[in-house]
């Protein structure tokens, strides 16, 4: 196991399933991702590099992209969603479509990779 793993294992159910839903579609669409910590969050990394963290806290659950540049450059895909540098909140009964996640993902990745 791993420290995303061992963070969904403490969760109720509900925010499990949302939770690793974010983190199965960013495995999914970024496959050579490693689990980390970064912040002191669970993250998942790319080439050693916080992509994405998700978390849930008294009253949303937030996605950390790790820089406060990539809720603006997938801003498009997050209209309807509270979003702040470097935070983007939502509520489990309200989750952010897929196409958000991997817009997010991308947006990251292409920071990470300098392109």
């Amino acid at each position: 196991m791993g420290t995303i793993d061992d963070y969904l294992a403490g969760l109720d159910d509900a925010d499990r399933a949302v939770i690793a839903h974010v983190y199965d579609v960013a495995r999914a669409h970024v496959p050579d991702t490693e689990q980390g910590t970064s912040y002191g969050m669970p993250a998942l990394l790319h080439r050693g590099k916080a992509l994405i963290a998700v978390m849930r806290t008294k009253k949303h659950i937030a996605v950390y992209p790790f820089s406060g540049m990539v809720p603006a450059a997938a801003a498009s895909a997050l209209e309807g969603f509270d979003v702040d540098k470097g935070t983007i909140r939502f509520q489990p009964g309200n989750p952010l479509p897929d196409d958000a996640i991997r817009a997010v993902l991308d947006a990251r990745i292409a920071e990470i990779e300098g392109i």
